[in-house]
């Protein structure tokens, strides 16, 4: 089966892009999902989440306060890899179970810091979302309610977009209208197909 990472910068439309694939009935792995369930009360990694970074990171209901930890995170890069440390095996190890499952031609595995991770994932192809950077802020703050200010400010963290370009395979430019991404992915969602029906079956 053809693995597919999906990455991209933050307001650049992953998540857009990964229900247009799903309605082509292409299964769709998503690592933020998989982060969430896996920071649900009672879960293993909640529980490491709270060792490392105290019980203020909860909510009056026990479930993990996002923003809070994002505060935390945000300006502190040795924090950032305590949490790194603590979620990427687990999440890493989860897509590998559920690509296992899996019995497709292939499959899209989203993974928002793919090309930032150490220890990514193995794919065959590398699928960048793409847009210009003023595009991701203004979708940043209508998403997320913050200022322009601390929409720059998370941009400007993640891995620079020339950089992230000249290591894609495929590139979807979703600076456009919801038709002109539509057909870029039925395009792509052709050629993977192709691909991975081509592909030489392993001895």
């Amino acid at each position: 089966m053809l693995k597919i990472g999906l990455t991209g910068g933050i307001g650049c439309g992953k998540t857009t892009v990964c229900r247009l694939f799903a309605e082509l009935g292409v299964p769709v792995v998503d690592a933020d999902l998989i982060a969430r369930s896996l920071v649900e009360p009672g879960q293993p990694a909640l529980q490491a989440i709270v060792q490392a970074f105290g019980t203020e990171i909860l909510q009056a209901d026990g479930s993990l306060d996002r923003a809070k930890l994002r505060q935390a995170i945000f300006s502190d890069p040795e924090q950032r890899r305590r949490l790194d440390g603590i979620m990427h095996p687990q999440v890493y190890a989860r897509i590998a179970a559920d690509v296992a499952a899996l019995q497709a031609v292939y499959c899209l595995i989203a993974v928002p810091l793919l090309l930032e991770s150490k220890n990514p994932y193995a794919v065959d192809r590398i699928l960048v979302v793409d847009c210009p950077q003023s595009t991701q802020i203004e979708r940043v703050v209508t998403r997320d309610k913050l200022s322009a200010e601390q929409a720059q400010a998370i941009v400007a963290s993640q891995m620079p977009r020339p950089q992230r370009l000249a290591r894609a395979d495929d590139v979807i430019d979703n600076s456009a209208g919801p038709e002109q991404l539509a057909e870029q992915v039925k395009s792509l969602h052709n050629s993977y197909i192709f691909l991975a029906t081509a592909r030489t079956p392993s001895a």
